[in-house]
């Protein structure tokens, strides 16, 4: 699974001009999902997104996750993620796992940030989405696991 985390002030996603998740201070999380990926990938991610150490304690050091900081998490299904763009200038998306492995491992990631704590919203699998980001700060971070 590879993420981008961005810090945010708040965030939301819509679907057809109806907001279908939306939060305010924490973490908005780009997730696509490849074809190795599985639940223990989803564990690692989870993990690795919940204890990130991106939000300032009072000397303004990144030393706070957001639970410390009860921060909120929008989720979003991104399968461009996984885009091989170094041959020509049409992207390839073969990296990418097919939307029937995708889709249980985002919501199994949302629940696994759930159940760590995390309060979560979520965007709409295989729909056009419109997401809104409030960067704070900006911090924004590429994970692989």
């Amino acid at each position: 699974m590879r993420a981008l985390v961005q810090r945010v002030s708040r965030a939301s996603v819509s679907v057809y001009e109806q907001t279908v998740g939306a939060i305010g201070s924490g973490l908005c999380v780009f997730v696509g999902v490849t074809h190795t990926d599985d639940g223990s990938t989803v564990q690692k991610l989870a993990d690795k997104v919940w204890n990130l150490r991106v939000f300032e304690d009072d000397q303004r050091m990144m030393n706070l996750a957001v639970g410390d900081v009860s921060g909120e998490v929008l989720v979003v299904s991104q399968f461009t993620l996984y885009a091989d763009t170094k041959k020509g200038r049409r992207p390839s998306f073969i990296d990418a796992a097919r939307p029937e492995i995708a889709e249980p491992l985002i919501q199994r990631f949302c629940e696994t940030l759930s159940d760590l704590g995390a309060k979560v919203s979520s965007g709409e699998f295989q729909t056009h989405m419109e997401v809104e980001i409030h960067n704070d700060g900006p911090v924004t971070l590429m994970i692989d696991v």
